[in-house]
């Protein structure tokens, strides 16, 4: 009977609704005690902080792992499959074999690089080389995949590609590129290091996860694709601010890739870069701006800037991935006019992120334990004898 009602194509449809309502409620209902405890009793505030985050992530991994099956079953359902013009056998082999494999390559390598990091601190180096190789060779393999679905099942499908609409893969190709290198440059600006440590991938973890079980909770879907969530980027966002920009597009990479496996609108590889990792990459510039002296007595602003700028990248992403992807969708309009139109969900997603991001940076407790958590100001230099403690961790602490 729970086999027949995990395969059932509108168990998530059910579900959604219940979940959704359920995790606003008990998300508010920590907001909203920590407010009180915080303006009445601040030393009861802390150790409620100290507590509430771990239960608040244990929730969502529950919420986010029951979700993900039931979206799997549904959108690898017969009923899915036919209900779309999909190929389920060629979907299930070309798009999620492949993204999965990828997944566990990549997580697996991480896990063991973690462990060997307390272990056998000498060994993972070469493992980090090896591991990144083999998810790069995973990556590889599933856009190569994923390219072949597109030639057997779509390129000539008579939809995508017509007399009126078409697949423009060089520009897609080059836009992906391009936003890749853009991405890769800003993080330079960045002066944390992108070595990772068994904290950083730690914290990695959850905080994808925490995002990836908020983008569950969908407060709007559009219709090709695309959501307003309740603050799934925040997280992800954090995690950039708290362990730098390197490391914050990283995380964005990994959650990029599982909303690829979450719900799978993919119709050529660049497209599939263009939408997932990529777009999600730019995520991770969150925490440019962390470093920045004029922004150290305020972090909302320095969080702020960071995250309009990732949402600007994301945008762009999204757009060019419309423009060139899905021109058949624009309905003989002007498909750019279409693209800026459609994705403008991103600024409406970010702002949710950012009035939520602006009351935990106003928070002191929050901005000192993400300080202590992470410890990644470098100690520099200063001229004057005054500052010589600024680079500290205790002093970083301090000065937020």
């Amino acid at each position: 009977m729970f086999s027949n009602l995990l395969s059932a194509a509108n168990a998530l449809d059910s579900f959604e609704p219940i979940a959704k309502w359920l995790t606003i409620g008990v998300v508010a209902a920590l907001i909203v005690t920590g407010i009180i405890l915080f303006f009445a009793e601040k030393a009861t505030f802390k150790t409620y902080f100290r507590y509430a985050l771990p239960e608040l992530f244990v929730y969502l991994l529950v919420v986010g792992i029951a979700f993900f099956a039931l979206d799997l079953a549904k959108h690898y359902s017969d009923e899915y499959a036919e209900e779309n013009w999909l190929d389920k056998g060629m979907l299930i082999r070309y798009v999620l074999i492949p993204l999965c494999v990828f997944a566990a390559v990549s997580l697996l390598s991480l896990a063991l690089f973690a462990i060997l990091s307390k272990k056998r601190p000498s060994a993972k180096k070469a493992v980090g080389i090896i591991g990144g190789i083999l998810s790069v060779i995973a990556l590889i393999a599933a856009l190569v995949c994923i390219a072949v679905y597109y030639n057997l099942k779509i390129a000539n499908d008579g939809y995508y590609n017509s007399d009126t609409a078409s697949v423009k893969q060089l520009a897609l190709y080059l836009s992906a590129l391009l936003l890749i290198v853009l991405i890769v440059g800003l993080t330079f600006f960045d002066r944390q290091n992108f070595r990772f440590d068994t904290k950083s991938l730690a914290y990695a973890g959850v905080c994808v996860a925490m995002s990836f079980a908020l983008s569950y909770i969908k407060l709007w879907e559009m219709p090709q694709g695309g959501s307003v969530t309740l603050m799934s980027l925040l997280p992800v966002m954090i995690y950039s601010y708290m362990f730098g920009a390197k490391k914050g597009v990283f995380a964005g990479f990994v959650y990029g890739i599982l909303q690829a496996v979450q719900d799978p609108w993919l119709i050529h590889p660049a497209q599939f870069l263009l939408d997932y990792p990529v777009a999600f990459s730019t995520v991770g510039l969150a925490g440019l701006f962390r470093d920045v002296k004029v922004f150290e007595k305020i972090p909302q602003v320095s969080f702020t800037l960071g995250a309009v700028i990732a949402s600007l990248f994301r945008f762009v992403a999204h757009v060019l991935s419309g423009v060139f992807a899905f021109e058949a969708y624009a309905g003989g309009k002007n498909v750019w006019i279409y693209s800026l139109g459609y994705n403008s969900f991103v600024f409406i997603d970010i702002a949710i992120v950012i009035v939520a991001g602006i009351l935990v940076f106003s928070s002191k407790t929050f901005v000192l334990a993400i300080n202590r958590i992470a410890k990644t100001k470098p100690a520099v230099p200063q001229k004057t004898g005054n500052a010589d403690g600024a680079g500290t961790p205790d002093s970083a602490g301090k000065a937020d």
